[in-house]
């Protein structure tokens, strides 16, 4: 029994770190809301390294989004052509510091097309988090529909990340 209660901290910690770098995308339907999920992307120190100089680009596999539902995760990467355009990409172009609260420029592309956006994160424990309003238009996607036209996903995302992050 002992080995089992010295093991707990060592399993929890091996969780805690999977957990530690997130991109998701949460959207809604006329009748639902869902939340798709990529908890797979690392870096090989652990942690981001980002200044002004050292800016992170993110390149995000579409298949590893979990939408916590076997059809909607499927829907989600036919959306976004998965087959053909395998990575959703997340660039730093900029990013300016006051106290714990930065600025930042990201470009965002899915399906060859790029959109800039200005967005304010917070550093928080170790980890710089955001989130962004964006639209499936503002990519030239077409929201998906089911049923003949009965569910509706609505043009509206939320763009919400949690990066592991060391600050200079």
């Amino acid at each position: 029994m002992k080995p089992f209660l010295a093991a707990i901290p060592f399993i929890v910690g091996i969780f805690m770190n999977a957990q530690e770098n997130y991109i998701q995308i949460n959207g809604s339907t006329n009748i639902n809301t869902f939340k798709c999920t990529n908890t797979t992307f690392r870096t090989p120190g652990g942690n981001f390294m980002i200044s002004e100089k050292n800016l992170p680009n993110i390149a995000l596999k579409v298949d590893d989004f979990d939408c916590h539902n076997k059809i909607m995760t499927s829907d989600f990467q036919k959306t976004l052509l998965a087959e053909d355009h395998p990575y959703l990409h997340i660039k730093f172009i900029s990013l300016d510091r006051n106290k714990a609260v930065y600025n930042a420029q990201i470009e965002v592309k899915m399906i060859n097309r790029s959109k800039i956006y200005n967005i304010t994160l917070c550093l928080e424990n170790g980890k710089l988090t955001g989130r962004k309003s964006v639209k499936f238009s503002d990519f030239d996607i077409s929201p998906p529909k089911r049923m003949g036209g009965m569910i509706v996903v609505k043009d509206d995302l939320n763009l919400v990340f949690a990066l592991a992050a060391n600050t200079q």
